[in-house]
């Protein structure tokens, strides 16, 4: 295992994380323990020493402490959840969520605590005025917290000013090489590597669709390449060539998966990737983008749009639609677009058609049509019905 340096605390972090998100699962859905249990135990003696939870991911929390306290081996990682904010409504919520994950996760600390999808910096002023800054600056006294960041799934402008609204110690986006220029970004991830913060990379496989979903065309340009390397390890390698990255988390749920990464993982180190290598992303993610309807390639130019429409994310979330499946563009869709949120979304729904954005794409693309398809088919007459279910079951 290779390991690179949290300049802001010191921790030698792993290379490669261990996102706790997608744990093993049986038919009842219920989380695979004695699965997970094999899993975690042989990641942390590959060397994986950081481990991702957080209160939403059902029953991962309540899992990974079990597993932890059962093999004594909480000392030998640093710890990761998220604070569910959404469901913050005053200042006592921060210690009751909190207090329960401790409880969940059997231990008296957590090592990596994160804001969950702060996605604007509208969310961190509500935050603000409930007392969050106060609270975090006790529980790090008091030793309940170590490090304090905050997940992201917005537009890149959004990532650019949190970075600024609070003296964060790490960050964690989704980033991979169809992803460059989606959500925080390359952009993001040098900025961020400036401010000397850590960055943690979820997403790094596209929930896998870099693994195994590739299209034929794509998975034939690795193929060529090296076929002695997996298509997760060419989506690997590209992360870790660069500086900036400093853990890549990987959901992984089965044996084969870990050991790929963990073979993978002992290479890791920024400038890994030769010139020749670094030539074969280009024509495998035109491949990828083949499916897609709609030509974006998410420079944000249109970018801010005056009504707060999240254009990129709208269209890679539909474009995922068609490549990937629906479900895997509708789960993008709702991340990258806060259609939950009362007052705030950045959803096709609201474009006016002003065209302000319309001259400033450099691939020509209709917008205000394209977003009305996206619309069309992203929230169907029957989404609001689900969408207000799902809050209702979720809080």
């Amino acid at each position: 295992m290779r390991y690179r340096e949290d300049p802001k605390s010191g921790h030698q972090l792993s290379a490669l994380g261990f996102g706790c998100m997608r744990f093993p699962r049986g038919l009842t859905a219920q989380i695979d323990k004695e699965k997970s249990e094999k899993l975690v135990l042989a990641a942390i003696e590959g060397g994986v020493n950081y481990f991702d939870t957080a209160y939403i991911y059902g029953g991962s929390e309540v899992a990974l402490g079990e597993i932890l306290h059962k093999n004594n081996v909480r000392e030998k990682i640093y710890l990761a959840t998220k604070l569910p904010h959404q469901q913050c409504k005053r200042y006592e919520d921060f210690e009751r969520l909190l207090l329960t994950q401790l409880e969940r996760l059997r231990t008296d600390h957590i090592d990596y605590y994160l804001i969950h999808n702060l996605s604007e910096p509208v969310f961190w002023r509500d935050l603000c005025e409930l007392g969050i800054e106060k609270w975090l600056g006790e529980k790090k006294a008091a030793g309940q917290i170590g490090q304090v960041g905050f997940s992201f799934h917005g537009a890149a402008d959004a990532f650019l000013s949190l970075l600024d609204v609070y003296d964060w110690d790490f960050c964690q986006i989704q980033y991979n090489y169809m992803n460059e220029n989606y959500q925080a970004g390359r952009a993001g991830l040098r900025r961020a590597g400036e401010k000397g913060l850590p960055v943690i990379i979820m997403e790094p496989l596209l929930g896998g669709k870099l693994a195994n979903g590739l299209p034929a065309k794509a998975a034939k340009c690795f193929q060529e390449a090296d076929s002695s390397l997996s298509p997760a390890a060419w989506a690997l390698r590209w992360l870790w060539d660069q500086p900036e990255v400093t853990v890549v988390l990987s959901g992984m749920n089965s044996d084969a998966q870990l050991a790929d990464n963990l073979k993978t993982a002992a290479t890791a180190a920024p400038g890994m990737l030769s010139a020749r290598e670094a030539a074969v992303f280009p024509p495998a993610v035109a491949a990828f983008r083949q499916a897609y309807k709609i030509p974006c390639t998410g420079c944000n130019y249109c970018m801010p749009c005056p009504q707060g429409v999240n254009i990129p994310g709208c269209f890679a979330a539909y474009n995922m639609s068609y490549a990937a499946g629906f479900v895997s563009g509708m789960q993008q869709y709702l991340t990258s677009t806060g259609v939950n949120h009362p007052e705030r979304h950045s959803s096709g729904k609201s474009c006016v058609k002003c065209g302000a954005c319309e001259k400033k794409c450099p691939q020509h693309i209709r917008i205000s049509k394209a977003l009305e398809d996206v619309t069309r088919r992203m929230e169907p007459f029957w989404f609001n019905t689900a969408l207000k279910l799902i809050n209702k079951l979720t809080g």
